[in-house]
């Protein structure tokens, strides 16, 4: 039963986390929070490419906070960015992907930890191949294509599925037109190269929060 309960402590919240009061607690969800609000409306468009952080900070978010924690802040966040720019409908499946991230992020880094040196590279290019399959081919691209396909897709989407695979809009012709066609899949390896690049200078400079992430590596050295 205490095995069960410290899993569960540990699946909601990170080590950084659950070592702070219950102020403490409430105020770095709060602050993780806002940052994924802000997160999730700054877009930036190149090669006719939207790009934006929000599977970086996810990740982050989850590490950080937990995999719990994470996933609930992620959501709030999405939700929250919706109400302050509003646009036709809200997408939940936007929200469940990046929550998802924050979970995957949160899960990997918390209970997957060999002693390896190099494991963050490790850890994080299994967060980066199960958020990627799970999350943007998953989550994200399923709930866009039930979305256009109950609406109606644009003539571009049916013109390109046409001619590249001779049938109507199936779901992964869809996938291949916003992932390769869009150059979608460059927002992803975007937000991939910046937790190659990131994890581990904070896992060295903010040791308090992201500390962990290096310790095999210190004992290995040891």
């Amino acid at each position: 039963m205490a095995e069960n309960r410290n899993f569960f402590k540990r699946l909601l919240f990170s080590d950084f986390l659950s070592k702070k009061s219950e102020g403490g607690k409430i105020a770095y969800l709060g602050a993780v929070t806002a940052l994924m609000v802000v997160g999730n409306v700054i877009e930036f468009k190149l090669l006719d490419t939207q790009f934006s952080f929000t599977v970086f900070l996810s990740v982050l978010a989850g590490i950080m906070l937990g995999a719990g924690s994470g996933f609930f802040v992620c959501m709030l966040g999405d939700g929250i960015g919706f109400l302050l720019h509003p646009y036709n409908v809200y997408m939940v499946w936007v929200g469940l992907t990046v929550a998802t991230c924050a979970l995957i992020g949160g899960i990997v880094f918390t209970f997957f930890k060999p002693k390896i040196k190099g494991r963050v590279f490790l850890q994080t290019a299994i967060v980066c191949v199960l958020t990627f399959f799970i999350c943007t081919v998953g989550i994200n691209s399923t709930g866009f294509y039930l979305y256009n396909l109950k609406m109606g897709f644009s003539t571009a989407v049916v013109e390109y599925v046409s001619q590249k695979f001779g049938t109507d809009v199936t779901y992964f012709g869809y996938v291949a037109y916003r992932l390769i066609f869009k150059l979608q899949i460059l927002n992803s390896l975007f937000n991939y190269i910046l937790l190659f690049i990131a994890l581990p200078i904070l896992g060295k400079r903010l040791k308090g929060v992201f500390g962990d992430v290096l310790e095999s590596e210190k004992t290995e050295n040891n």
